[in-house]
């Protein structure tokens, strides 16, 4: 056991000089959901205009965190400003078709306003779809053109590589408008019912990362699209509740071990309208992950997947003659990650890949023929992904965990990969990189933050040098932070061996401020636990729940159990055909380690997760109850059978050739085990993991004659969205922790008008700090 990262969260770039001199206010959960956000100042979607003249984002307004609008940082006056008024383009309620509401959803977008934004290639406009319909915005007249207005909702907006056309789905048919002349070509006709040209299926919207169906050719001659059939497809008929009205929905739903959809992969000229389906394959049971034109428009690259997931191929179709190839093939007796980590070189004869095959994720370079030019990147580390190739210079440029898989930065590699072992990190400051790249690679954007930090966004030369900032977020008088700011607790980190020896897992430990010698506290075991997640990180997590169940008086521990990401396949794969095992073990190492600190109660562990995490509440509870004795689970997956072919399928394999691993892979066979209090909450509207998981959980608990609680929420999805749902739900958890840990609230009742107070003075104040 060592505690780590001490030293570098001490020289954080937060100034906390003059600090002490605030009285803080104690922080509520309707404060923590309430605007102006505490965070400050939060952009999203950061891009740079094609004439690299400004970088863009999106930005909630001051009054409503979630009505977004666009805003610049114009890189020649060197001011932000606002650039788009959503209300100016549209006011009000947006109404949303419920292909879209799913859309959303699946891509966690919530709010109103400006979601989405799409330069032209010139720079002088943007696309925005808002309430259904298209809306082209002139920069230089700032005036808007509604592009669309029809009773159908128009999706999934694009420009045309060259900015001649603009693209998107309706009724499930792909249409292209010619923006000289405003003519509407309708490029595929059969969509209806089952058939869905363009789209994303269910999986590849939810699993796979994959949010469209269609990819236009460099030249805009051609459209690459997945023809999807969705009649393999069972109907699940299930109910949405909500307040006032039960909807029965019919969903075509593939649970593990059921049909997918039939897809095919063709193209339409956009001339003529000319469908040309290519050839996949005789296997009719794959998925269709990625797909990407190569940069002459003469070929078209895709990824097969096969349904086990234990393949996938890069292939590469050429348009004139119809062949294809295979450049290269992924194996793997677990399972194949996917990633978008794939760029061909412009002159069309090369290209990058990501590959786990050394057992972490690398970089390497390959010719045309699929044939090995270098591997690019090398130890015992992954790279998060790849960001930019300066073939000028020579330079390939990615994300990754280098320095330690607790924090991002940003590294570059020479093309030739001649020094695969020595990489060059370009970010200076220890936590957490997003990067943005210029077209031209000669600056990046950096939205930077850690464990002390909020979010911060600068601009920066290619070689590190910071230029400007974007948004510095400042702590300052008028930040809406500042008057919790003395109260915020940092974390210790720290890593501990496995029971078996086998991995090192890492933690981050709150603890209350100024604890009382003698006195043993209360735990909150904050969990995920599931593949493609880490909770341990040097990242900013601000005033939010964490801090509250702190200030409350509890310790709160989180903890990366083997299965969770960016650690390489050796730590991800111990789950697979048999979850729930080794992550209940790691978080039972984690809880004995909590038993050797004198300050911690033994007898006052509790556990707290959603989704994955809402399982791994569940399974604690049920299985290491004399570890865990108290559990709230939210969104259970209760039955791995009630669960989608593509998520459950890659960890568990296909239910005829793993049966006996569902079986002890769902909590049910564990239900006796429950001593402790649990509460179960879930969202009636759920259609990722849909509300049976937690029907069949209430009968099951029912039938063993086990006492529980239950909260649902009439219309709630799986994210849980909305400050009312939110704040309802946080206190219903911190409630049902305070009963049974005999822990008193610590806010007092004037505090209520304090909040009041504080929040209509961060309002005046605004976000005046760095715009």
């Amino acid at each position: 056991m060592k505690n780590i990262l001490k030293t570098a969260l001490i020289a954080s770039t937060l100034s906390l000089a003059g600090m002490q001199s605030l009285h803080a206010e104690q922080l509520s959960i309707e404060r923590i959901y309430s605007s102006p956000s505490l965070d400050g100042p939060s952009p999203k979607s950061l891009s740079f205009s094609p004439d690299g003249n400004r970088v863009t984002y999106l930005q909630g307004k001051t009054e409503d965190l979630n009505r977004y609008d666009l805003w610049e940082y114009n890189l020649i006056s060197k001011e932000n400003k606002l650039l788009v008024d959503s209300q100016e383009l549209f006011s009000g309620e947006e109404v949303l078709s419920d292909e879209e509401k799913a859309r959303r959803e699946r891509q966690r977008i919530y709010g109103q306003g400006i979601m989405e934004y799409t330069f032209s290639k010139d720079g002088t406009a943007l696309l925005f779809p808002l309430n259904g319909d298209i809306y082209h915005y002139d920069l230089a007249s700032k005036t808007s053109k509604r592009l669309t207005k029809t009773p159908a909702f128009e999706t999934d907006v694009k420009f045309s590589p060259k900015g001649n056309y603009v693209s998107f789905i309706r009724e499930q048919n792909i249409y292209a408008i010619n923006i000289k002349s405003g003519k509407e070509i309708r490029l595929t006709k059969d969509g209806k019912d089952t058939i869905k040209n363009g789209m994303a299926e269910f999986v590849a919207q939810e699993e796979m990362d994959r949010m469209t169906g269609y990819w236009w050719s460099p030249n805009e001659k051609h459209i690459a699209f997945l023809r999807v059939d969705e009649s393999p497809v069972q109907t699940v008929i299930r109910n949405e509740i909500y307040a006032e009205e039960i909807k029965l929905i019919e969903q075509r739903y593939p649970a593990t071990g059921s049909n997918n959809v039939k897809i095919q992969l063709a193209t339409v000229d956009l001339e003529d309208q000319d469908i040309r389906f290519i050839d996949t394959g005789k296997e009719q049971n794959i998925y269709l992950p990625r797909v990407k034109w190569l940069p002459n428009s003469k070929s078209l690259s895709y990824q097969w997947q096969s349904r086990d997931q234990k393949t996938l191929k890069l292939n590469l179709y050429n348009l004139k003659s119809r062949k294809q190839k295979t450049l290269l093939t992924e194996t793997s007796d677990h399972w194949i990650n996917l990633h978008h980590d794939l760029k061909f070189l412009r002159d069309a004869k090369s290209f990058i890949w990501a590959s786990e095959r050394d057992g972490f994720k690398h970089l390497y370079h390959f010719n045309i023929k699929g044939e090995l030019i270098a591997q690019l990147s090398k130890g015992a580390w992954v790279v998060d992904s790849l960001k930019s190739i300066d073939e000028e210079n020579g330079w390939v440029y990615f994300t990754g965990r280098a320095d330690t898989p607790l924090e991002r930065h940003l590294y570059k590699v020479p093309l030739d990969g001649k020094a695969p072992e020595h990489v060059v990190r370009v970010t200076k400051r220890n936590g957490f990189h997003s990067i943005v790249f210029s077209r031209d690679n000669r600056s990046y954007i950096d939205k930077f933050s850690n464990i002390q930090t909020p979010q911060q966004v600068s601009l920066h030369q290619v070689n590190g040098e910071h230029i400007t900032w974007l948004e510095q977020n400042q702590i300052t008088d008028n930040h809406p932070i500042k008057p919790y700011y003395d109260d915020i607790i940092m974390p210790e980190f720290g890593s501990l061996k496995s029971d078996d020896g086998k991995a090192t897992l890492y933690y981050k430990l709150f603890k209350p401020k100024n604890m009382v010698p003698g006195k043993k506290y209360p735990v909150i075991v904050n969990v995920y636990g599931g593949p493609h997640a880490q909770r341990v990180t040097n990242k900013w997590q601000g005033a939010a729940m964490s801090q509250y169940m702190v200030q409350q008086g509890y310790i709160v521990y989180q903890l990366d159990n083997r299965g969770s990401n960016y650690r390489g396949t050796a730590f991800e794969f111990p789950i697979y055909e048999n979850l729930g095992v080794v992550e209940v073990a790691d978080q039972i190492t984690g809880v004995k380690f909590l038993h050797t600190l004198p300050y911690v109660d033994k007898e006052r562990i509790g556990i707290f997760g959603h989704s994955y995490g809402g399982y791994m509440a569940l399974m604690t509870m049920f299985k290491a109850g004399e570890y865990f004795k108290a559990g709230v689970s939210g969104a259970p997956v209760t039955d791995w059978l009630l669960y989608d072919t593509h998520y459950t399928e890659r960890y568990l394999s296909h239910p005829q050739n793993n049966a006996f691993g569902y079986q002890q892979s769902s909590v049910f066979p564990y239900v006796n085990g429950l001593q402790g209090p649990l509460m179960v909450y879930h969202g009636m509207a759920d259609d990722n993991v849909l509300f049976t998981n937690t029907t069949k959980l209430i009968k099951s608990l029912q039938d063993e004659n086990k006492v529980f609680e239950l909260m649902t929420y009439p219309g709630s999805k799986h994210s849980m969205r909305g400050k009312k749902v939110k704040v309802h739900l946080n206190n219903t958890i911190m409630g049902f922790f305070n009963r049974h840990f005999n822990v008193t609230p610590a806010i007092a009742e004037s505090n209520s008008k304090s909040e009041s107070k504080n929040a209509a003075s961060s309002n005046e104040a605004g976000t005046s700090t760095g715009n």
